[in-house]
């Protein structure tokens, strides 16, 4: 089914500049809005910052968690 939708001319420039040569604008847009489904696994090791800053990001993470209050639900 084809739908007609507006664009500004600058939203439709940048969809074109996106668009390969043999994609169609419904392929472009399918592209842009897929939601890639992808394990976490893929991401281990690949920080490539200093271990330091690493480090100091895990532990901002654990401080904040320990400083989050659990609140009890009144049922």
């Amino acid at each position: 089914m084809t739908k007609v939708i507006s664009l500004s001319d600058d939203a439709y420039a940048n969809l074109q500049k996106l668009k390969g040569a043999k994609e169609s604008f419904s392929e472009v847009v399918n592209r842009l809005t897929a939601k890639e489904k992808r394990s976490l696994a893929e991401f281990a090791g690949k920080w490539s910052g200093p271990k330091d800053e690493l480090d100091q990001l895990a532990k901002k993470i654990r401080d904040e968690r320990e400083a989050a209050k659990g609140r009890e639900a009144k049922l």
